[in-house]
């Protein structure tokens, strides 16, 4: 687990770098509209990935060979044994083009799972405005009997503690909420038994890349919050998270995003796949 967690920090590394110029045009764009931009050419790209990785003259024969048989059934539709033989070749053809995909799915994972993880940044909450409060929750490592340590967040122009620190025995949480003063990117410094841990902030009232939580040292959290450099497999800190608003939009807001798009990625790769010569 810890040479896997250590790859998708690598990749995210890769893929912030790349992520922050290429879609830094969201946030000058309306949702909608990057949304669909960006779909369509993911529906394009993978469109790219699918032919030049996978075997397209096996799929085309088999695609071919498929519909001889649909043709036959049309044909020799009043004799059973034409139409069972035909029947079991579609089968097997189906079976034959689920295989012919398998490899560039598996190829297309990696880079779809990055590509989503640097979506769901711009897309899955939104910037906390000015004068808005949230709470920031910072999770310690361990059982709830260990020892409690020092935990104290520093003071900072970008925002006021409203209440807090609030402990959480059972779950080793500390809370606070506060208040956002001002607009940009900001980081909340906190200190742990005097060891400093920093989560970043986004204020404003635009489009903004936001991360929502800093992870773990753990693959799938790390895969799921690409933003900013999880905490070491020895820190004392398991995560620290601030409850943005979720963003309302069916195009690009929270969890609906994800579908419109799956779904627009899909359109876009079908109506262009005559177009480029792709058989699927």
């Amino acid at each position: 687990m810890d040479a896997l967690t250590r790859l998708v920090v690598w990749l995210n590394a890769a893929a912030n770098a790349l992520g922050r110029v290429v879609l830094a045009p969201i946030g000058a764009l309306p949702g909608w509209l990057s949304a669909t931009i960006v779909s369509a050419a993911t529906g394009l790209f993978l469109l790219f990935v699918f032919k030049y990785t996978s075997n397209q003259r096996a799929i085309k024969r088999t695609r071919d060979d498929i519909n001889a048989h649909l043709l036959a059934l049309k044909l020799f539709k009043d004799s059973a044994s034409v139409a069972l033989r035909a029947q079991g070749h579609i089968f097997a053809g189906a079976l034959s083009l689920l295989a012919l995909a398998v490899v560039p799915v598996l190829l297309m994972t990696v880079p779809v799972s990055l590509l989503l993880g640097q979506l769901s940044l711009w897309y899955e909450s939104r910037p906390l405005g000015v004068g808005e409060e949230a709470v920031v929750t910072l999770r310690l490592d361990g059982d709830a009997a260990r020892a409690w340590p020092d935990v104290s967040l520093e003071p900072t122009g970008a925002v006021e503690v409203t209440a807090g620190p609030v402990r959480v025995l059972s779950k080793r949480e500390v809370c606070w909420s506060f208040k956002a003063l001002k607009s940009g990117y900001h980081r909340l410094v906190f200190r742990v038994d005097g060891q400093p841990a920093d989560k970043e902030l986004a204020v404003g009232a635009s489009f903004m890349r936001v991360s929502a939580r800093r992870p773990g040292w753990h693959w799938s959290d790390v895969l799921m919050h690409p933003g900013e450099t999880p905490f070491g497999p020895g820190s004392r800190v398991r995560s620290i998270e601030i409850d943005y608003p979720a963003r309302a939009s069916w195009t690009s807001g929270t969890g609906s995003w994800v579908i419109y798009w799956f779904v627009t990625s899909l359109v876009a790769g079908l109506c262009f796949r005559r177009f480029l010569n792709v058989h699927v």
